[in-house]
Formats: structure tokens, sequence, C-alpha cells
């Protein structure tokens, strides 16, 4: 073999490498660019008792410890150590909105209800409405149909069917459900 026809073969994989490597921080950059674009799902995490507004204030001293629970519910936290403390506590960590921490103790002096400490709580209506913000809208698809849209899914008639045979006649009486008794 000649020796021209071996020498472009070497310098050809060389230009390709050279424009590799060339290539790799564009490459690189727009990789990058590509996967912060890319915002993974983060489930909702809810947790612990959720106290509104309206609860606290329905809160009177000199409850008894039934009736502290009926209005907030069990609490989160019972400690062996603080019999006379209880702590309801609520964290939300939704994708998009800071994450929100609440907090309400509530302390009993022989069995009755002595007072509340807290974190200010929002009212039902404000926090249905956390709920629902940052929600995109999306577009609402038309749901009419026109009559000729309608046109392809109408019933077709249908084929004529063979008459249906009478069934057999039903016997004038059954046997008994239970062998006679000898």
């Amino acid at each position: 073999m000649p020796a021209s026809r071996s020498m472009p073969l070497p310098f050809g994989l060389l230009m390709l490498c050279c424009a590799a490597l060339a290539g790799c921080s564009t490459v690189k950059e727009a990789t990058r660019s590509a996967a912060n674009a890319i915002v993974p799902y983060k489930i909702e995490i809810v947790q612990g008792n959720f106290v509104s507004k309206e609860q606290v204030e329905a809160l009177k001293p000199g409850m008894s410890r039934a009736q502290v629970r009926d209005v907030l519910g069990t609490p989160l936290l019972q400690s062996v150590f603080h019999a006379d403390r209880w702590d309801y506590v609520f964290t939300m960590k939704r994708q998009g909105i800071e994450p929100q921490a609440r907090q309400l103790t509530v302390f009993f002096k022989d069995d009755l209800l002595e007072r509340t400490e807290g974190d200010p709580m929002p009212s039902e209506t404000e926090f249905v409405a956390l709920l629902g913000a940052e929600r995109k809208a999306k577009a609402v698809p038309v749901l009419e149909a026109s009559e000729d849209k309608l046109k392809p899914f109408a019933p077709r008639e249908p084929a004529a069917q063979a008459t249906p045979q009478p069934a057999a006649p039903l016997p004038s009486s059954y046997p008994p459900l239970e062998a006679p008794a000898r």
C-alpha cells in the first residue's frame, strides 16, 4: 500500500478528536442550561393539626381536656414529662411556596384550660386561599360540541334482529328444597 493513502485516516481522526474536545465546553453549557430548565416534582408535605383562628377563639379558660380536644382535635404532642401541656404543630411544604409552620401550646391546671400560647393562626378562609395560591389556572377546554362534531358519534340504526324464540314454559311446581323426612 502506498503511504499517501494511510496518512488521511489518522489525520481525519485527529481532526475529529480536536473538534470534539473543542465542543466539550459548549456541550457542557448546553447540558447545564437544559438541566436547569427541568424542575423535578416535589411532593406536598402536610403534617400535624391545622388549627384555625376561629378554633383558638372558641377556647375559654376553665374548659376541660375533653372540651379542648373537641375543639382542636387530638394534640400532635403529649409529653409524659409535661402532663399539663398539649402541643399542636402544623407544617406544610409545597413547591413554589414558602414552607409554613405554626404552633399552638395549650396549658392545663387541675385538668382545666389555663392559657394558650403560640403563633397567630390564619382563619379558615385565609388557609383555603393559601391552598389555592400559586396554582396555575390551566385553560379550560371547550366542553360543547357542535352538531357537526357529534355526527360521527351518532348511534347507528340497529340491524334487523331475528325474532326471539319463546322460552320453555316454567314448571307448575318446584321440587322441595329439602328431602322429605322419613
